[in-house]
Parts: C-alpha cells; sequence; structure tokens
C-alpha cells in the first residue's frame, strides 16, 4: 500500500501495521532526512488546496506590503456595502502572526455583517484532482470546510479571543448575527464538499474548552457537526476535527457527535487526557495524533521509547494514526521525526510477538 493508501485505510478504523505516521505540509523541509522518512513511509499532509472558492463581488479588497527592520508586514483593507474594514497580520516563516483583526469596535459590526453576507462559493475540483494527482500516492491531500460559526469568531479573521469574550458579555445580539450569517455561508459549502473528489475533510478546530464551555459547545458547535457530517457520509466522506487542547472538559460531549476522527489530538503530558483516556472516551472515532510538542526535547532514545509506551496504553491501535500538527525545534526535528517511526516499528514487533 502507499502511505496515502494506509492513511485512509486507517480513517476507516481498517488494520493497518505499523501505525501509519504523517506530518503537515509545512512542517517537513526538503532535505536528505525528508528523504529517508518519505521513503521509510511517512505519509504528508496537504492542507492547501480548497475544493472551494470564496468571492465577494460586492466587496473591493486591496493590500500594502511593507517592512519594518527584519519584519514583514501585510496591511489589507476590505471595502464593504456596510463600511470599510482592515486587517495586519506578520509574515511568519510558515505561518503569520496576527496583529490586527476585522473587528474593532462595535461600529464594525454592520460591515462585518456585510463582508460575511457578500460570500459566495464555487466548485474548484479540478484543481484539487489535478494537485492531488501530480502530488503522488505519499500525499493525502485533505479537504477543508472552514471554521465552525462561532469558531470562526473566536480565533478566525474577525475578532481575537479576549475580544469575543467581551463582546459576548456586551453585544451578544450583534455577535449572534454574526454568527447566523456564517452558519448560512457553512450550510452552502457543505453540499460543495461531499461532491469533491476528496475522501476526507476537516472542519475547524483549536477550540479552546476554557472558553467555549460545554453548554455553549452543545448549542454551537455539535448541531453544525451534525449537518456537515449528514452531507458528507452521504457521499462517503469522512469528517474530523482539530480537537489539540485540553479535550477533557468537552471529552463526553465530543464523543456524542457524528465525527468519524479526532486530529491532532495531542496526549499528555501536554494536555489533561491521555491516549487511554481517549480511547476510552471515544471508542467510536479514529485518533490521529498529535505527537506531544514536548517529548520532541528529549534524546532520540526517550522518544522512541515514548512512542512505544503510549501506544501501550490501548489494547487495540486499529483506529490510530500518529501525526505531527505542530512545529518541531529546528534542531531535533530530523532525530525526533526518525525515533518517532523507530518507535512505531518497534511497537509493530511488540504486537507481533504478543
Amino acid at each position: 500500500m502507499t502511505p496515502r493508501e494506509r492513511v485512509l485505510k486507517a480513517l476507516r478504523r481498517e488494520r493497518v501495521s505499523p501505525i501509519p505516521f504523517t506530518i503537515y505540509e509545512s512542517l517537513l523541509p526538503q532535505c536528505t532526512a525528508e528523504r529517508e522518512l518519505r521513503n521509510r513511509g511517512l505519509c504528508i499532509v496537504q492542507r492547501q488546496v480548497p475544493v472551494f472558492t470564496t468571492r465577494r463581488p460586492h466587496v473591493t479588497t486591496t493590500q500594502e506590503t511593507y517592512g519594518e527592520g527584519n519584519k514583514q508586514f501585510t496591511r489589507t483593507w476590505h471595502k464593504t456595502p456596510g463600511g470599510t474594514l482592515s486587517s495586519l497580520a506578520e509574515h511568519a516563516g510558515f505561518t503569520q502572526w496576527i496583529h490586527q483583526r476585522l473587528f474593532k469596535s462595535a461600529e464594525d459590526y454592520p460591515a462585518i455583517l456585510a463582508y460575511l453576507q457578500d460570500e459566495q462559493y464555487e466548485p474548484n475540483y479540478e484543481e484539487f484532482a489535478r494537485v492531488e494527482a501530480s502530488l503522488g500516492p505519499d500525499v493525502l491531500v485533505r479537504g477543508a470546510i472552514g471554521l465552525e460559526p462561532l469558531q470562526r469568531l473566536i480565533s478566525g479573521e474577525i475578532m481575537d479571543m479576549q475580544t469575543f469574550c467581551m463582546e459576548w458579555m456586551d453585544h451578544q445580539d450583534e455577535v449572534l448575527t454574526l454568527y447566523r450569517a456564517v452558519v448560512e455561508n457553512c450550510r452552502k459549502i457543505y453540499p460543495l464538499a461531499a461532491g469533491s473528489p476528496a475522501a476526507t475533510f476537516n472542519f475547524g478546530g483549536n477550540v479552546t474548552p476554557e472558553i467555549t464551555n460545554p453548554d455553549m459547545f452543545r448549542e454551537y458547535y455539535m448541531p453544525h457537526y451534525e449537518e456537515a457530517a449528514r452531507a458528507l457520509h452521504k457521499k462517503g466522506k469522512l469528517i474530523g476535527v482539530h480537537f489539540d487542547a485540553n479535550c477533557g472538559r468537552l471529552s463526553r460531549l465530543i464523543g456524542e457527535t457524528p465525527l468519524d476522527y479526532i486530529e491532532a489530538f495531542t496526549p499528555a503530558p501536554d494536555t489533561d487526557m491521555t491516549l487511554a483516556e481517549a480511547r476510552a472516551a471515544w471508542p467510536d472515532k479514529v485518533l490521529w495524533l498529535n505527537f506531544p510538542s514536548s517529548v520532541h526535547l528529549k534524546s532520540d532514545a526517550e522518544v522512541a521509547a515514548f512512542t512505544v509506551s503510549m501506544l501501550r496504553q490501548t489494547p487495540s491501535t486499529d483506529g490510530i494514526i500518529m501525526g505531527i500538527t505542530e512545529n518541531m525545534p529546528l534542531d531535533r526535528w530530523q532525530g525526533s521525526c526518525r525515533a518517532i517511526m523507530d518507535g512505531l516499528d518497534r511497537h509493530r514487533e511488540l504486537m507481533e510477538e504478543a
């Protein structure tokens, strides 16, 4: 089987040995170690090819990029029927730091609503299929729906988390008006995703239980997982969410969702749940892990041993995928990734001996 086939098989809870190992496309520099890891079966997860495109026919967008010292910034303006919005981002390697989001004050609500209501979506199927074919069988090109409606306000381009909390207390009606606009947009996206050539989709994520309490999660997140899953499952697609925080407080509710997999789940010591606890909480879901970032700092031998000991917390590793979803120290990623694969090989040997 190819690396992509092994990952897809694991996502369907079919037995794969050794456990598949994946990494985001932006976290694997091209080099000898990269070639070695891919030759051993590492599968790259390509997340940057949408199955749909977004346009806003009544919004005029302009940008200015400039430098300050050794830093580079981009200022973006959106002129909407309801007013003008702006944001400021700093370029930082494979990611960016958002210094200013679209929302600055309550005066921006009309413009943001106009910005959201103007969104239109069109299929991007041919481009997706072209990229998937060109990248080859050791790359999984994964689809994305976008952020959950409320999460787009909490951690998307609209507000930062602190601002959302203040606005939720002071202007909840206005916040919910934006939320409902995003809900309607998501409902246009679900059928486009379901009809696409992508086999699997992530829907939002980075939910922070310290901000999103169980009542909010039940009311504002779970119904949308249900809607999206219903549309995708009809077409044989898989759906998961990037839950990489302290999931213990939400674990029961996550277990009640129709999600096929929990992506980027990070076991202890970096969060409040062990792999054993996650498997007990979500016995019917695939656990697509993020290897705990703190463990990358240990020696190669310790990384390999941790990999084995963590996986032995559960009697069966069906429906488990090892992954890297966070950046690693530049001086450790090569040794750590090799050691993780060594640990996966050793775990397979132990399972065969048992």
